[in-house]
């Protein structure tokens, strides 16, 4: 792989504008779960969302909202969910947006519960301690992306869950659109990963119920 060409961005581009963006980002996500209530269906939540980020001032969405809420958090990226499913009161769900700010991309995602099921509880934190260890192992030892998500893939069974490895494998990020330079995923590159460039994703579900969680951020 070549990673000059995989990590081309434009020829202004600025890493602190894209920080920016990840900051409004994760601003939004809170925004949209905060609007998301009980009884509510995915459907409509998908809707609250595209009007939060409306709100926000979001140019574009580089990819459309993804609101899953109950069994369709096990759904990979892109796939359609299922319909009608409606957020009960002992329920998980999670949001990952893709807005473009000021011609920066962002991206987030991360699961939010309700009462107090204690295995949807420890499958939502999971995901985001899981994220910030294998971030921390990129900080500390600067592994390629293959050995970054196998240490994910073993530490997720440590914890009693399973890598959704085909659901959510990282990608590129830069200023719009990052596709022109790489389509794949970060779980395929045989390099060091740069920073701010490269979304670190966590999907991981339970070995027999119908749930899951997913966790998203930049490594920078």
């Amino acid at each position: 792989m070549d990673q000059t060409l995989i990590e081309k961005t434009g020829p202004r581009f600025d890493p602190e504008l894209l920080l920016a963006a990840r900051e409004k980002t994760f601003r939004a996500v809170n925004a949209i779960a905060a609007r998301v209530r009980v009884g509510m269906r995915e459907e409509d939540a998908y809707e609250a969302a595209k009007k939060v980020l409306d709100e926000l001032g979001a140019e574009k969405n580089w990819h459309r909202p993804w609101i899953r809420f109950g069994p369709n958090t096990l759904k990979a990226y892109g796939v359609l969910s299922e319909p009608g499913v409606i957020l009960g009161p002992d329920d998980i769900f999670f949001v990952d947006i893709g807005p473009v700010w000021d011609g920066y991309e962002g991206d987030g995602g991360d699961t939010f519960t309700t009462g107090r099921d204690p295995d949807k509880a420890r499958c939502a934190a999971d995901a985001r301690d899981l994220h910030r260890e294998v971030a921390n192992l990129w900080k500390r030892e600067r592994p390629t992306g293959e050995k970054l998500y196998a240490f994910a893939a073993e530490r997720a069974r440590a914890l009693g869950w399973v890598l959704g490895l085909q659901e959510a494998n990282g990608h590129r990020l830069s200023d719009f659109p990052h596709a022109v330079h790489y389509r794949g995923g970060l779980a395929e590159v045989d390099f060091v990963p740069s920073p701010c460039a490269w979304m670190l994703e966590i999907q991981i579900r339970h070995p027999t119920a119908p749930f899951g969680a997913f966790y998203e951020d930049l490594l920078f």
